[in-house]
């Protein structure tokens, strides 16, 4: 057989040869760190036998598809030891997922802490044993029987829910088989550095109508230093924890009377009319309009747009004067109508229009997560109304937005191209030109992109920026999505040079993605001290005796006659403890005043930052903010 490899080589082996013999015939170190084979694009067992020509990846744990496939076979570790300590507990499913992997269980009593640690040393025990992992096949009702016979009627209805001709394969490993498609690595021995940790609630399929399930989670690393580094980071991510900070600093809280519909505080709100003021000026430099539409219209309506027939259950319905309503989901149907109000010209076109429209969609209480999942959010839209030769241009100028915004925060980002799904509507010609000029536009750009294929939405293919944040993790906000559906729905028109009249193509764009949801990822990646343009309270007025409170007075209000967000604190406490309570709300700067300070007048500064930075005139530091302010230094 012909084997190539991903540099466009060449070699010939033997039929029936791995993708592990094939590896230690170029290195032995190769093999050793081979944990599967990407076989003609499908990830796949090193320790299958291959035959005819095929192209071949060697896949090491720094890939992505080697540390899905260690990662898997460490939820088989997972599920082997809980059935040795717990035998009575059924088996459910165990993928990997991003940095780590689970297993659900159908367990009589919740697991405890510790019955985790009991699980993790049984897990190092299995690894310990080093058990060669074993594929095999059996036909469907074989399989059904078989685990039947071993007592797990999850697997038994995984099983019956296949085609009549799939193959249903399973990984044996000592006394221990799973229902599984693979891939694994070729033993236990070479899975190392587990952690299992916390336990969760899951449905059974993911829907709430099953049982809820017991999910164990767990990461598994090559190197213990990753591992450490990891758990460091996890750490440090709590501390950050965006649901701790908002209570913490008063910005936000979830209260049990409205669940996924958060409530904003003073400050909180002070922090989101910041962004959304940040935002009109952005949007108001780069051209756009801004609208704002009803938040309930009527069924017609969504029947037009097809939410009514496909997000009906994600959306809150009414009856009004016996006709049936709905809240809106999402703000585009009504940026369409909005459209429709008049004829436009070539001439109008491209017409941005920008919406900071509230919508509410109706999420499982068990996906609900702080304001990362909520229930009702302010999602900034903007829809661009364009002729076809605009596309590119347009797609570019909503690059260069992006990229101004985010780099405002000191955000990262990456960018992922999705293109045409299988069930997508409209001429697969004009998908072909969508994808060309999204990818053409991002490459003038001087940007690089990934390719997610087939994951566009049914009416057109689409830009996702993935932000990164000081953390390194990843967080899906901004998106670029071209929609060759919804202006043939609403029949839009505008009247061509020609004048004919010619349909539009638009664009659905978020950068934020929804406001609340980006406070939360600033939140985290800030750690709550957010650059003082932003901070709610930018300056606290701290005195020392009372004998300096009126000047105090006379300071907050200079400071908040210039714009600047300014506190007193006049308690009648000592100074140290003002300054650490200034400092746990992470406020910017504090400004310290006693008899001293008042007599030459000048203020004493300390800055969060940088910590005590001196005496200074009162108009100096008012300048110094306000350059800060002005530059929306970080």
């Amino acid at each position: 057989m012909i084997i190539t490899f991903p540099d466009g080589s060449t070699r010939e082996y033997q039929d029936g040869m791995t993708p592990y013999e094939i590896a230690e015939s170029i290195s032995p170190r190769l093999a050793k760190a081979t944990l599967s084979a990407t076989v003609d694009g499908k990830n796949s067992d090193a320790f299958r036998p291959i035959e005819g020509d095929h192209e071949l990846r060697f896949n090491k744990f720094e890939d992505e598809d080697g540390r899905w496939t260690y990662r898997h076979t460490a939820s088989h570790l997972l599920a082997q030891a809980v059935k040795r300590l717990k035998p009575e507990i059924k088996l459910a499913i165990g993928p990997a997922i991003d940095n780590g992997f689970y297993y659900d269980f159908d367990a009589p009593e919740p697991f405890t802490p510790e019955d985790l640690a009991a699980f993790e040393k049984e897990m190092e025990k299995i690894q310990k044993e080093d058990l060669a992992l074993e594929r095999f096949e059996l036909p469907r009702e074989e399989a059904i029987k078989f685990m039947e016979e071993k007592g797990e009627p999850y697997k038994v209805e995984l099983i019956r829910d296949l085609p009549e001709d799939a193959v249903i394969s399973f990984y044996r490993q000592g006394e221990f088989t799973d229902l599984c498609a693979g891939p694994h690595i070729k033993s236990t021995g070479k899975v190392k550095n587990i952690k299992l940790m916390s336990v969760a609630g899951a449905y059974w399929r993911g829907s709430e109508k099953n049982k809820m399930l017991q999910r164990i989670y767990g990461t598994a690393f090559e190197k213990k230093a990753d591992l450490d580094a990891y758990l460091t980071m996890l750490e440090e991510a709590k501390k950050r924890d965006h649901r701790k900070l908002g209570k913490e600093l008063g910005l936000f809280t979830l209260l049990d009377e409205g669940p996924g519909f958060p409530f904003f505080m003073p400050k909180g709100m002070v922090l989101k009319n910041t962004l959304i003021d940040y935002w009109r000026r952005v949007h108001k430099r780069y051209g756009y309009v801004e609208v704002s539409t009803p938040m309930i219209l009527n069924r017609k309506l969504w029947e037009t747009s097809g939410h009514w027939y496909h997000y009906k259950e994600n959306m809150y319905t009414t009856v009004i004067d016996e006709e049936d309503f709905a809240i809106k989901p999402m703000n585009c149907p009504g940026g369409m109508l909005v459209y429709k109000q008049e004829m436009h010209s070539y001439r109008d076109l491209p017409l941005r229009v920008g919406e900071l429209g509230l919508v509410h969609r109706h999420e499982l209480s068990g996906a609900l997560h702080g304001l990362f999942r909520v229930r009702c959010f302010t999602q900034d839209d903007a829809h661009i109304f364009m002729t076809w030769d605009q596309m590119k241009d347009e797609i570019k100028n909503v690059v260069r937005l992006f990229d101004e915004v985010y780099s405002t925060f000191g955000l990262s980002y990456e960018i992922e191209l999705s293109t045409m799904p299988e069930d997508h509507m409209g001429d697969e010609k004009d998908w072909q030109f969508a994808e060309a000029t999204l990818a053409e536009a991002v490459k003038e750009m001087g940007k690089d992109y990934v390719i997610n294929e087939g994951d566009g939405a049914f009416y057109g293919p689409k830009l996702d920026f993935h932000i990164a944040d000081c953390l390194g993790r990843t967080w899906q906000c901004g998106t670029i999505q071209l929609d060759m559906q919804l202006p043939e729905r609403f029949e839009l028109e505008y009247v061509g040079a020609d004048g004919e009249k010619h349909r539009p193509v638009m664009i659905h764009r978020v950068v934020f993605g929804s406001i609340e949801r980006f406070i939360g990822v600033i939140t985290e990646h800030f750690a709550g001290a957010f650059p003082t343009w932003l901070a709610p309270v930018q300056v606290k007025v701290l005195p020392i005796t009372d004998r300096a409170a009126e000047r105090c007075k006379e300071v907050q209000a200079a400071l908040e006659a210039q714009g600047v967000r300014t506190e007193i604190d006049l308690r009648n406490e000592k100074i140290g403890f003002k300054i650490r309570e200034a400092q746990l709300q992470k406020i910017p700067y504090m400004l310290v005043l006693g008899d001293k300070e008042v007599e030459q007048g000048l203020v004493a500064v300390r800055s969060r930052k940088e910590g005590d930075l001196g005496t200074c005139t009162l108009e100096d530091f008012a300048k110094k903010i306000g350059e800060e302010i002005a530059t929306m230094a970080r």
